[in-house]
């Protein structure tokens, strides 16, 4: 039979409510009081009923997670640490694969699964402000992503310009000149162009030519698209003596084609990535990348959805998380600084360097 709290307490000589608050975690239980419950909580092997606590509170204890691709390192690493900072909560997630399709992200967004989750957390690629602003749910909604939405929805992202400039600043520092793009795109996504502004503004501020015969176009995010990209450069006869791409995959996928064509990494030309994806820290060049903070990410996603669940009070607002440039092998050579030194610059969740609050009221309110 399921170990209760009436046994806990019987267990301990204390009372239900005594054993209630060690469970729950309130500060004001002595250090002895607590030592004692949770020894008895040991002994009868008890675990709260999770599910309980929450629907006493008209809660199902489920947050959804909507991303565009699985099987991107990158939002799979995101996946995990919201997981992690939902478990903190006690709460699990539920995940959603949008494809990064409009019709799907509409569909997750309008709350289809509204009856099993108390909140959402979605990535998008394609979804449109109109699309938002029918959005009726009232369950909260928290938006992950570089795509702009001028609408009173909790929005957690990173500076997409500033984080290609530093990018691009790095190769400039390292004397590169002929400085190429990978993975700008013909459908105007938001995130690759502002990729694409911060690489032009840095070469401007540099005094470097913007040549615009040194973007190469993609049409998707993967490791064939890089290498598609930097054969066109090569074979276009404009040959860079460094690249910046637009994700990890993309670089990874160029840095095969530079080995293939003789050409040496970082030596004839230096790559940059973006994510910090961990495959990209253990190949045969390790690749340097712009590191956003992940777990800064989930921890303000969870926290935002719980914000919302805790009353009209809740302001919506806009949160640009830090970044990092990770020096590996792909722009410094063999002996650059291992991943875990990178990581000395202590980010965390306070790490977050702007909080805007939303000032137009909900739609549907």
């Amino acid at each position: 039979m399921r170990v209760s709290l009436k046994d806990v307490a019987l267990h301990a000589g204390v009372s239900i409510k005594t054993v209630s608050n060690v469970v729950n975690n309130y500060q004001h239980v002595t250090p002895v009081m607590r030592a004692k419950v949770q020894q008895a909580i040991d002994d009868l092997g008890y675990k709260p009923n999770l599910t309980a606590r929450h629907l006493r509170k008209g809660r199902t204890g489920i947050i959804a997670l909507a991303l565009p691709e699985l099987g991107n390192p990158y939002f799979a690493e995101l996946a995990a640490a919201v997981i992690d900072a939902a478990a903190e909560h006690d709460y699990i997630v539920l995940l959603d694969h949008t494809g990064g399709k409009r019709e799907q992200e509409i569909l997750v967004s309008q709350g289809f699964r509204a009856r099993v989750i108390d909140g959402l957390i979605l990535s998008p690629i394609e979804l449109e402000t109109e699309d938002l602003r029918a959005r009726t749910e009232q369950a909260p909604l928290v938006l992950l992503g570089e795509r702009h939405y001028d609408l009173p929805y909790d929005h957690i992202a990173i500076d997409n310009v500033a984080a290609a400039r530093s990018a691009v600043r790095h190769l400039i520092d390292l004397g590169r000149t002929q400085i190429g793009f990978l993975g700008a795109r013909r459908d105007q996504n938001q995130p690759a162009q502002q990729r694409v502004r911060g690489w032009r503004e840095e070469l401007t501020a540099a005094g470097l030519d913007a040549d615009d015969g040194l973007v190469a176009l993609t049409e998707g995010w993967g490791h064939a698209d890089g290498a598609r990209a930097m054969a066109h450069l090569l074979d276009s006869g404009r040959r860079p003596d460094a690249v910046f791409a637009y994700n990890d995959l993309i670089a990874i996928g160029a840095m095969r084609v530079l080995s293939e064509r003789g050409l040496r990494v970082p030596e004839d030309v230096a790559v940059v990535g973006f994510d910090d994806v961990i495959e990209g820290r253990f190949g045969t060049v390790t690749l340097t990348s712009i590191s956003p903070d992940k777990t800064a990410i989930a921890r303000l996603a969870i926290s935002s959805v719980l914000a919302g669940l805790g009353g009209g009070d809740h302001v919506p607002r806009r949160v640009t998380v830090s970044h990092a440039l990770i020096e590996r092998e792909s722009t410094r050579g063999r002996g650059a600084g291992s991943p875990e030194a990178a990581w000395s610059t202590g980010r965390s969740e306070a790490a977050a360097v702007a909080e805007v609050p939303a000032e137009s009221p909900r739609a549907g309110e």
